[in-house]
Parts: C-alpha cells; sequence; structure tokens
C-alpha cells in the first residue's frame, strides 16, 4: 500500500470524536452491559484456559530486556527482619513488558502518528513522569466480554501462517465460515497465525502479520479489541513508509482506539475450542492499575 491510501484507510477507520472529545476508551466503547451479560451465557463447562505466556526472564533474540524476578527473603533465611516469629518467603518482580516476549496490553497512549495519538491528543501528553490521557486507567475496572478466536492456519489445513504472508480480510472470513461463526459488534477478536506452531520448525523470529486492509472490517464489525500471537504487524514488516513502521499499531490505536493484546500464547485456547467444537467464550482480564501508564503485562482467561 502506498503512503496515500494508509492515510486515506487511516482516516476511513478513524473514531476520532465519535464518542466525544473527552473519550479515552475508543472501541472499548462497543461493550456495553448487554455484551457482559451476553458473554456470561457462554459459560457451560466451567473449564478456565490462560491465554498468557509465562513471565519472560530468560533472555533471547525477542528478549533483550528480560523480565526480572528475585528473591527477597528465601527460605534459607526465611525470618523477617525486627518480626520475630515469623518465617516467609517474599520476591521481586519488574518487567519492561513492550516487545516481543511478555503478553501485554498495549494503551492507547502507545504509538502516535505525526506526533498525535488516538482521538487527536499530542505525543507530548505523555510524559517522563507518564501519560496524562488515554492510558491503561480506561481499563482500571478490567476487560469482560465474548471472546471469539479465529484460527486462521486451522482453517486453512495446515499448522501456521508463514511470516512472509499478510493475512487479508477474505482469509479472516474464511476463517469465520469454518469455524461456523460470526464476529460482531463488542467482540474481544483473537487472531491465531500459529507462531509458536512455526517456532518449532523455523529458527529465525520472524512472525506473520495482517494485511493493513483488514482494519477496515475490524472497523465494520465494531471489533472492541484485537488479541494475537504475534504482534499483529509482521516482523519484519515489509511496509516501507516513513510513517506507517507497524501500520495495524497506528492504524488500530491512533486512528479506532483499539487496544491490542500481544503476544499472547493461544495453542491452549485453540485446542480447548477444537475439541468443544465452539469458538466463542467469555474473556476476562483485570490490567494492573498504572497511572500513567502506557499499557500492561496480562493474564487473560477464556471461560468455557
Amino acid at each position: 500500500m502506498s503512503d496515500a491510501e494508509l492515510r486515506a484507510l487511516f482516516d476511513r477507520v478513524s473514531n476520532w470524536g465519535r464518542w466525544g472529545a473527552d473519550d479515552e476508551r475508543g472501541a472499548l466503547n462497543h461493550i456495553g452491559p448487554a455484551e457482559i451479560v451476553a458473554a456470561a451465557g457462554l459459560v457451560r463447562e466451567g473449564r478456565t484456559v490462560s491465554l498468557s505466556r509465562d513471565f519472560p526472564t530468560q533472555p533471547g533474540p525477542e528478549n533483550p530486556w528480560p523480565a526480572q524476578h528475585h528473591m527477597v527473603i528465601a527460605g534459607d533465611d526465611c525470618c523477617v527482619p525486627g518480626v520475630d516469629g515469623l518465617e516467609v518467603s517474599t520476591d521481586f518482580i519488574g518487567i519492561a513488558y513492550h516487545g516481543m516476549a511478555s503478553s501485554h496490553i498495549d494503551a492507547l497512549c502507545h504509538i502516535f502518528l505525526q506526533g498525535r495519538m488516538y482521538n487527536g491528543r499530542a505525543a507530548g501528553e505523555v510524559k517522563s513522569t507518564g501519560a496524562r490521557s488515554n492510558t491503561i486507567m480506561s481499563l482500571r475496572d478490567g476487560l469482560v466480554g465474548r471472546g471469539v478466536l479465529l484460527d486462521v492456519p486451522r482453517a486453512q489445513g495446515r499448522p501456521f501462517v508463514e511470516a512472509d504472508h499478510l493475512v487479508t480480510t477474505e482469509e479472516l472470513e474464511a476463517a469465520e465460515a469454518a469455524h461456523g461463526i460470526q464476529v460482531g459488534k463488542g467482540d474481544i477478536l483473537l487472531v491465531r497465525l500459529g507462531r509458536d506452531a512455526r517456532r518449532a520448525v523455523h529458527s529465525d523470529q520472524a512472525v506473520a502479520g495482517l494485511d493493513p486492509r483488514a482494519v477496515e472490517w475490524l472497523h465494520a464489525r465494531q471489533v472492541a479489541v484485537l488479541g494475537g500471537d504475534g504482534v499483529h504487524d509482521p516482523i519484519p514488516n515489509g511496509v516501507i513508509h516513513r510513517d506507517w513502521a507497524m501500520p495495524i499499531h497506528i492504524l488500530g490505536l491512533v486512528a479506532m482506539g483499539l487496544h491490542l493484546l500481544d503476544n499472547l500464547d493461544l495453542e491452549s485456547v485453540a485446542q480447548a475450542c477444537a475439541e468443544l467444537g465452539r469458538w466463542s467464550f467469555q474473556f476476562a482480564a483485570g490490567p494492573l492499575r498504572i497511572q500513567g501508564g502506557t499499557g500492561s503485562p496480562l493474564n487473560p482467561i477464556a471461560i468455557f
């Protein structure tokens, strides 16, 4: 796509002003009480599945800043200083969660286009002390709704999508047809591309992604949140334009106000969906309440 085509697409899917000049929730506005109540009706088996990767403490090509986990008090010296008779173990964690290693959610202040974020706010509103608007606090009361999994490679009869292929709207609709489900208003859409299955075959760090034109379909279907086993944009990125290094992130977060769930583990939930013959479930996640945060580490749960 040319720069002009991407800019025109940005304008077509923009939700700036749609819910008012003060809105910081973006596409989350598609989830209302009716959608949350309906999602609760999907719980029939009493089965839960985590969609998160493990806390990424091991360094590697996709984890140049590994998460920190170390003991503050351990069992070899478990007495609390100054508190006689209390034996404990405690630990410390720290994480730079944006990137390719940690399961996390992107807040709407995470990405800019030419110095602007969702609803036209200036990038300068994100200070060295934290963001002043479009922060993760828009989800301080949690994220609950209907989760829908589209398993693109399964629908195509293959283990994974090749990293040099951009998944199109037509392929998303073909996955819908194969699963017997339709993505609709307020859905938390999870798109499996088979990142982990590909890792078992290839040693590189390439990741498949979506065709930028697919955001028009997401916009029309009124999807509330987009999640995936990669970062939605292909790595490495074949879109060589000055302002469009990660077009799905830019079009989703900046134009649509579409929160993104990156680096999910979708293998277990895909297996559960195939076993149960159903591709929708109640989705629940509680981002950390970080004042000024640009996102949060996350352990989303699918409830069947």
